[in-house]
């Protein structure tokens, strides 16, 4: 999965890579669907369209290019590429960027040690009223890297217009960014359109830049709705087409044939980095709310209930005897928020919120994310086979770094790498037979070394059969065994344990809990073994 964002360098390489989102399009609100400037929609006509010229030119003059000035402060050192400076060495030569009253060796010290390099980043927007309000991806207009600064925005129009413009408030959660500039005179603007009403099969057309080529169309239909992409947001419900999305698109508009915005152009799927008929936008009334509320000043308020979530696999459902596509488990609870205090449970399977089903479709995430604040939703889960609903007071989904310390949670790339895996002993024989991995207790010792926090009792996987089903899903030295068929497992004795009685009744497969470092655990249906 590629994000679709052109980028720059002016000096080395620099501020590389990018993504895309979506947009909904229109004068944010109702009250603007009149207005002065507004282009208007044309009347539905059935079946293709001999030529998409007349709706091309209406709607050029509405979408623009984006582009950004950035800059950062490297080590002079780092500015060359890897294994230079031992080449400089060898030969006698002087380190370029370590002469006279550049530094000690290994860049410590002197302020001509750094250097600041330029570039900036290229992509699409959109005018959502006359007076300058225009709709973009976050990531368009986000500093490119963690110690990257943005010094300037630019809004080029469909005539060459140029503007500097400013950010009036961004998500990030759903990469959308809301811009504004001052017109000499009023814009053309689109609008929102209901893209709940659009349907597979439909024509859309994208408008954007891709590779900083100018204003480009591109025809097509929507191949599919409600996509989750890999390694995606947990809000995604993405309108897929294969009208061709390429680098420089981000934030781009796609219409329907009355010229409504139905989507925002925010990524591709391509194993080679150019377009191959598989594109991704966001939906326009997912992005309505976000762009109102971000155009008002307003932080983008959220539901949740403090749970962590898990996809209910093939190997999960056989193993739980659940329907695969309905529903989703609870790997973990938030201490003290809304979901503990309702009595919602780590293991649960949660079917349903408010009546609607939780599906692939409409994951529990987005449907919690789409209640009011402070309201009563009853929420319906499955537990030890039997239904059972709890009533849940939906609060205000917290910042990531809020989110970060109510759980205690570290990134994997944050923590420590979980518990050192141990050196396996005789004992732990019978679970690498059946499971295809050696175990050890998680002793306090091993806990202090893996640096996780709280108190954790289970068992520490050493040693892994790379040709086992453990390792095909993912499981690798260091991880912790926390339970198993929801039985805890403080011992590789009891892992043996558990492990015989699914095999005395006829399973074929158990699933384990399993903990990697400091980050949320997860659900993992292992097969068992051919004894």
């Amino acid at each position: 999965m590629r994000k679709v964002r052109y980028v720059y360098g002016i000096t080395a390489a620099l501020l590389i890579g990018g993504s895309l989102t979506n947009v909904a399009v229109g004068p944010v609100g109702a009250q603007a669907l009149n207005q002065p400037g507004a282009i208007n929609a044309s009347p539905p006509r059935a079946g293709a369209p001999m030529s998409f010229a007349d709706l091309a030119e209406r709607l050029q003059p509405a979408v623009v290019n984006i582009s950004t000035k950035q800059s950062i402060t490297v080590s002079r050192r780092r500015s060359l590429p890897p294994g230079f400076e031992e080449f400089f060495r060898r030969f006698g030569q002087e380190v370029p960027g370590q002469g006279q009253g550049q530094g000690a060796p290994g860049g410590q010290g002197a302020p001509g040690d750094s250097v600041t390099q330029r570039g900036g980043s290229l992509g699409s927007g959109f005018v959502i009223s006359a007076d300058g309000y225009i709709v973009t991806n976050n990531h368009v207009v986000a500093p490119a890297r963690g110690n990257a600064v943005v010094e300037s925005i630019t809004v080029t129009l469909a005539d060459r217009t140029e503007y500097t413009a400013r950010v009036v408030g961004r998500d990030e959660a759903s990469d959308l960014a809301v811009l504004k500039i001052e017109p000499r005179t009023q814009l053309p603007f689109v609008r929102f359109a209901s893209s709940e009403q659009v349907r597979v099969g439909d024509w859309v057309v994208a408008i954007g830049n891709p590779y900083s080529l100018g204003g480009s169309v591109t025809a097509g239909i929507v191949s599919a709705l409600h996509r989750n992409l890999p390694g995606g947001g947990v809000y995604d419900r993405y309108i897929q087409t294969d009208a061709s999305i390429n680098s420089g698109n981000s934030g781009g508009p796609l219409f329907d044939l009355q010229g409504n915005v139905v989507g925002i152009n925010t990524a591709l799927y391509s194993p080679t980095g150019g377009n191959i008929g598989i594109g991704f936008a966001i939906p326009a009334e997912q992005a309505r709310s976000i762009v109102e509320a971000l155009r008002r000043g307003e932080r983008v308020r959220r539901g949740y209930i403090g749970v962590s979530l898990g996809q209910i696999d093939a190997d999960l459902a056989e193993a739980w005897g659940v329907d695969r596509n309905r529903g989703e488990v609870i790997n973990s609870v938030t201490a003290g928020g809304p979901a503990a205090r309702a009595g919602i449970e780590q293991g649960d399977i949660v079917v349903s919120v408010a009546g609607q089903p939780v599906t692939p479709d409409a994951t529990l995430a987005y449907l919690i994310s789409q209640q009011p604040i402070g309201s009563r939703v009853p929420v319906e889960v499955l537990r030890s086979g039997q239904r059972r609903t709890v009533n849940v007071q939906v609060a205000e989904r917290p910042t990531e770094q809020e989110l970060a310390r109510l759980n205690g949670i570290e990134t994997e790339e944050e923590a420590p790498g979980g518990a050192t895996p141990a050196v396996p002993t005789p004992g732990a024989a019978a679970a690498r037979a059946s499971l295809g991995m050696s175990l050890e207790a998680l002793t306090p010792d091993l806990a202090r070394r893996g640096g996780l926090r709280g108190e954790v009792s289970g068992v520490v996987i050493s040693d892994l059969d790379p040709n086992s089903d453990a390792a095909q899903k993912g499981l690798r030295p260091g991880d912790i065994i926390l339970s198993i068929n929801r039985q805890a497992t403080p011992s590789p004795q009891a892992v043996n344990q558990v492990v015989d009685a699914a095999r005395r009744s006829n399973r074929n497969a158990v699933v384990l809990l399993v903990r990697r470092g400091n980050t949320p655990p997860a659900f993992v249906a292992i097969q068992l073994a051919r004894s």
